[in-house]
């Protein structure tokens, strides 16, 4: 690698270690640590007596005295005609696995660099700890046998109904995928589309990498996959499996035998020589990574691609503004339904609400009803709870806690307020703008919601499903099932109705991408309705209500993206924010300016805290990525290898993130 330095940075442990002869061996090992200045590959001396040693292999390794290791992993062995160089040799080899195989390698190291970030932090993310009993009890199993001929044939079926998704899957294409909103077999069309994609690739020899945002989606893919594949092919990779049972799940990702590995955003990342590649709902910021460096499952995906020539397919029922930036620069193949689905959404303006001065408008109460006759209806709601805020009876202004400020809220009926911050019970609680000691529910939780249609359907069931109350399925009995957004189950043979309430209240967040955040969400409810049954949209108008009505996500993602052009706004420019002391910004700053980045391209820095931190955001080309990932790594390695530190001063005192989904100043 061209940034392994001449004279090694490891210091020798003996000032003769490693010499004898014309040559000897050497090994080239990516330390594992946080500290920015360490990330690179360090020469270092192999033992006479250390056999078996290879690429990927874990190993210990001395740094800065003799009594100090360090893990690492090996990158390279070679053979060193310079025998006479001082260099340390390997304290010992960990383990003869090889868990970084090259190309997971190569995929760390791009996309770190791409982020401004460190390739251990990636590896940290790919590679389990080790699990020594899983290790020294593992066995590669046999091959699995392939699907059936009548699983591929409804494989076929299933990926037929996309206008050039076999051909895209076929010739290692990429493509953006609008998928069906059905069900079939009381599966969402989604995950049958992935699971079919995977069996077919499963067919041909091949592995495939299924990244989904949460666990509910990922037992809906293998659920899916469970009636395509053998149960033995199918590799699950998420963070509720225990320590032994995942790095028994990434040790079967290492062997040639092909497999489908299904997990969250880490999953991305997995070893396996992959034939595809495929995310669904790539809007949801659960794949977005919140650890240093930060890289989203999209962009690691789209890397991934371009490294091992694999299909790639990213999958949503609707369109997330980068996703069609990348078809807009023909990066991406649009690719939609060969008969597309249209599912009967129905709007309900803010006027009708005002009007009526009801939650519910009228049509949709109706709706709720007759559809509460035959099976399960589906109502979203914005917050879990009972009553999540308060507000004065008088005043209305917002209810706040007199110990911290933080937002009071109600448990229940007539129960005594409640901060949501720090916990306290507000018993004498007093209006700090009016004085008055009344209080009235602001806004209604899922709680509260069913308590309100329980009394309003009397004899129907009522169904919680939130954070506290998570639910998979409901049967095809008549229920209401009153849901937030992204935890509604699915229901047998389809919600017979589906209400979309508090959608304006949802559009009301600060938030550069709520809007197609609020689509996604309500598309994605939508698509779990019966075939068609009616949907409601309450209280919501403007574009993105025509969007949800007419189900065109794309061109309301290229409508976005048009708005965002002239602001230069996130997707359609990147984004960095760089945050630490205020001399570390500047000299940062500084060396972007000598690149050309300066000017209107930044904003800031501005102060953040009490702790004297100011942040700053950087607006950039994507052409000029390169050049700017590359200039603030080098400015966090220069901060971060300072020798001399004021007295309290943090040991890096300098972070950047690239392509922040939310900028802020």
């Amino acid at each position: 690698m061209s940034t392994v330095p001449e004279a090694t940075p490891a210091e020798a442990t003996s000032a003769d270690a490693g010499r004898s002869g014309d040559g000897r061996r050497i090994a080239r090992v990516l330390i594992d640590s946080p500290l920015p200045q360490l990330d690179r590959l360090f020469d270092y001396a192999l033992p006479k007596d250390v056999v078996e040693v290879g690429p990927g292999m874990r190993v210990k390794a001395p740094l800065r005295t003799a009594g100090r290791v360090i893990d690492g992993y090996i990158v390279e062995i070679d053979v060193e005609p310079d025998a006479t160089r001082t260099l340390s040799e390997i304290e010992s080899v960990v383990s003869t696995v090889e868990v970084m195989p090259e190309r997971l390698y190569r995929l760390a190291r791009k996309a770190a660099d791409r982020a401004a970030g460190s390739a251990s932090d990636i590896l940290r993310l790919a590679i389990p700890k080790r699990q020594v009993r899983v290790e020294k009890s593992w066995q590669e199993p046999e091959p699995c046998a392939p699907p059936s001929s009548d699983a591929v044939d409804r494989a076929r079926a299933i990926t037929a109904a996309y206008d050039g998704l076999d051909a895209v899957l076929s010739g290692s294409g990429r493509a953006a995928v609008e998928a069906i909103p059905v069900l079939q077999d009381d599966l969402p069309g989604w995950a049958l589309l992935l699971a079919s994609a995977a069996a077919l690739q499963l067919a041909e020899g091949r592995s495939s990498v299924l990244v989904v945002p949460d666990y509910r989606d990922q037992e809906l893919l293998l659920s899916a996959l469970a009636t395509l594949v053998d149960e033995e092919a199918v590799v699950r990779h998420d963070a509720r499996q225990t320590n032994p049972d995942r790095y028994r799940a990434f040790l079967r990702t290492l062997g040639d035998a092909p497999c489908v590995v299904v997990g969250n955003r880490s999953a991305v990342y997995s070893p396996v020589q992959a034939g595809l590649v495929a995310i669904w709902d790539d809007g949801d910021p659960l794949l977005a990574e919140p650890l240093a460096p930060y890289v989203h499952a999209r962009d690691a995906a789209l890397i991934r691609q371009e490294e091992e020539g694999s299909a790639l397919l990213i999958v949503g029922h609707t369109r997330s503004t980068d996703a069609e930036r990348l078809v807009q620069h023909g990066w991406l193949q649009d690719v939609t339904a060969v008969r597309r689905v249209i599912p009967q959404v129905r709007l309900s303006t803010p006027q009708e609400l005002e009007q009526t001065g009801q939650r519910v408008p009228s049509s949709a109460f109706a709706t709720a009803r007759a559809a509460a006759a035959e099976g399960p209806v589906l109502v979203q709601v914005a917050r879990p709870g009972f009553a999540p805020t308060l507000v004065c009876a008088t005043c209305r202004a917002p209810a706040r806690c007199a110990h911290c400020g933080g937002p009071l809220g109600a448990r229940r009926r007539g129960a005594v307020p409640v901060c949501g911050w720090c916990g306290r019970s507000a018993n004498s609680w007093r209006c700090g703008n009016c004085s008055s000691d009344q209080v009235r529910l602001a806004s209604s939780g899922t709680e509260r919601t069913a308590d309100e249609l329980g009394r309003a359907f009397p004899g129907v069931r009522v169904i919680v499903s939130d954070g506290s109350h998570p639910l998979q399925h409901v049967d095809a009995r008549p229920a209401l099932v009153v849901a937030t957004r992204g935890a509604e189950p699915l229901a047998s043979g389809g919600y017979r109705a589906v209400i979309l309430l508090d959608g304006a209240r949802m559009l009301q967040a600060p938030e550069l991408r709520i809007t197609e955040s609020c689509l996604r969400w309500w598309a994605n409810a939508a698509s779990l309705a019966a075939p068609g049954a009616p949907i409601h949209l309450v209280g919501v108008d403007g574009p993105v209500a025509r969007a949800l009505a007419t189900w065109s996500p794309a061109a309301y993602a290229r409508s976005e993206l048009e708005a965002r052009l002239p602001l230069r706004m996130p997707p359609t420019t990147r984004v960095a924010q760089l945050e630490g002391l205020p001399a570390s910004v500047r000299t940062a700053l500084d060396a972007l300016a000598q690149i050309g980045i300066a000017g209107e391209a930044v904003l800031g820095p501005l102060p953040v805290g009490d702790d004297g931190r100011v942040r700053a955001l950087v607006r950039f080309a994507y052409a000029a990525g390169q050049s700017v990932a590359s200039t603030l790594r080098a400015a966090v390695i220069a901060d971060a290898a300072q020798s001399r530190r004021p007295r309290g001063r943090p040991r890096v005192s300098l972070s950047v993130h690239l392509d922040i989904l939310e900028p802020e100043i």
